[in-house]
């Protein structure tokens, strides 16, 4: 009975985790005011609708912007085209845009509605610029403060037809 041993039973260690929940309860804090809250925005978009002979009959101005890879093209579906804006060193020329857009909407106060269509390889921001300046466009007023003037705020979105040469 040499060869056998006994072990003593070693006493099960008690873990102080107090500094640990401490530490826990001030990042919970921390966190909890640092966090950034985002507000998003939706816009409500349509899907243009199906040209018909009586539809494009009432309607004086069916607005559609067109977004090529080299230009904008402002058209009317029922006159054609409006406008070309060719690009600016590589960029759109949204101001020219705005402008052009602001004639419009003088000539045609009531008009809400315009169709943005973008060829398949636009940029999501050159979309979003797009959008942007088709709704609205901004004035600056005395005390340096912009204000925003609407344009043409019902967006409808589709693809953009091949160019012709």
């Amino acid at each position: 009975m040499r060869g056998r041993f006994r072990r003593r039973a070693s006493p099960i260690a008690d873990l102080d985790v107090t500094a640990f929940i401490n530490l826990m309860v001030v990042l919970v804090a921390f966190f909890l005011s640092s966090v950034t809250y985002f507000k998003f925005s939706s816009l409500e978009l349509n899907i243009p609708p199906a040209s018909s002979g009586d539809a494009n009959s009432k309607a004086p101005l069916e607005l559609e912007i067109i977004i090529r890879k080299d230009a904008l093209e402002v058209n009317n579906r029922r006159g054609g085209l409006i406008r070309r804006l060719p690009h600016l060193d590589k960029h759109y020329d949204f101001k020219a845009l705005s402008t052009l857009l602001k004639e419009i909407k003088g000539n045609f106060p009531d008009k809400l509605d315009a169709t943005i269509l973008p060829e398949s390889d636009v940029p999501y921001d050159t979309l979003i610029k797009t959008m942007d300046a088709v709704r609205s466009y901004g004035v600056a007023a005395p005390n340096g403060k912009v204000t925003y003037v609407e344009l043409f705020p019902e967006l409808s979105i589709g693809d953009a037809p091949r160019s012709q040469p």
